[in-house]
């Protein structure tokens, strides 16, 4: 039902057989053991805020019953953290046998906010009969329409309340969210330029040197697979948004979003010439300075050779 539980069951049916790191000992050994370990947590309980072992050795069950420790016997933050390490599918086994435990409403809100990170509902005043539980499902629901045409899943989310009817709220969405088909996404995103801008501003880029902050950017927002108006425009958005975020720095390198535009094209063919099999004669580090200082005079010699080794050390930018 998970590993988090089964750890749990292996450990109390290693310390009924008096295992130990040695080899196995035997079970008067072991019994000894046992009575210590006892004596020395009840002595210590819940030391420096930790788990208090002793209540833990009091839910084992007998010498003669083995199995899986009841969870509804432990202290309930004990329980909940075991329970908090299961997917959704292992947590509604798990309320077949602890229905009270495995349906509490904060672990459900836990997996629904670890999968998907915004949602328009969470800040809103739960209606009448609401459940993290049934939220999680309409959530899969939803991710999985999605991923099979974009317009349908997105209209699901907001009949359902889950997602409102802004740009911006959607673009939070998909920022937070990562089951959703990345193919999908790049034909939703060229259909709706308003989510798109609302999506770019969400990223921060201060501090991030170019590349790394490129190949950011495109794992949120896949670049298409050729070249056109599209990738156009994705690299235009970004070199704004890498400005706006390093202005200090953009002052410092006496570089534009024009000039950035260049940059972020001439590492997109960079990345291409030194990853394909197909290009047998590489781009060298001298040809690649030669090549970009010509379109963005300002630039230095040295900022231009740092771009060059980010690329042949690293790799491709929009992979």
């Amino acid at each position: 039902m998970g590993q988090g539980l089964w750890r749990v069951a292996r450990n109390q049916q290693l310390q009924h057989q008096g295992y130990s790191g040695q080899g196995y000992l035997s079970r008067e050994h072991g019994r000894r053991i046992a009575a210590s370990t006892v004596s020395t947590a009840s002595q210590r309980k819940h030391a420096q805020g930790g788990i208090d072992i002793y209540h833990l050795l009091k839910t084992r069950k007998s010498k003669e019953q083995e199995g899986f420790i009841n969870l509804e016997m432990l202290p309930p933050e004990l329980s909940f953290t075991i329970l908090s390490y299961l997917n959704a599918t292992d947590l509604c086994l798990a309320s077949c046998v602890w229905q009270d435990l495995a349906n509490d409403e904060l672990l459900w809100q836990g997996l629904c906010k670890s999968t998907w990170g915004h949602c328009s509902i969470y800040n809103k005043n739960p209606p009448l009969g609401f459940s993290f539980r049934k939220l999680y499902m309409q959530l899969d629901e939803g991710s999985l329409t999605f991923n099979a045409n974009p317009d349908e899943g997105v209209n699901y989310f907001m009949s359902k309340g889950i997602l409102d009817d802004s740009p911006k709220e959607i673009a939070k969405f998909i920022f937070c969210t990562r089951t959703l088909n990345w193919k999908k996404l790049r034909i939703y995103l060229d259909e709706r330029r308003d989510v798109l801008d609302d999506l770019v501003t969400l990223h921060n880029f201060r501090n991030q040197f170019l590349p790394n902050a490129l190949r950011e950017f495109f794992r949120h927002i896949h670049a298409p697979e050729e070249r056109g108006e599209y990738l156009e425009t994705l690299i235009t958005k970004f070199s704004h948004r890498f400005c706006a975020c390093n202005p200090d720095l953009m002052r410092e390198l006496g570089l534009s979003p024009d000039a950035v535009y260049v940059l972020c094209y001439s590492l997109i063919l960079l990345s291409i010439d030194l990853t394909s099999p197909h290009v047998k004669n590489k781009m060298s580090k001298r040809e690649f300075i030669r090549n970009t200082r010509r379109a963005a005079q300002n630039i230095s010699e040295d900022f231009v050779g740092h771009l060059y080794d980010n690329i042949y050390l690293i790799g491709h930018v929009a992979a």
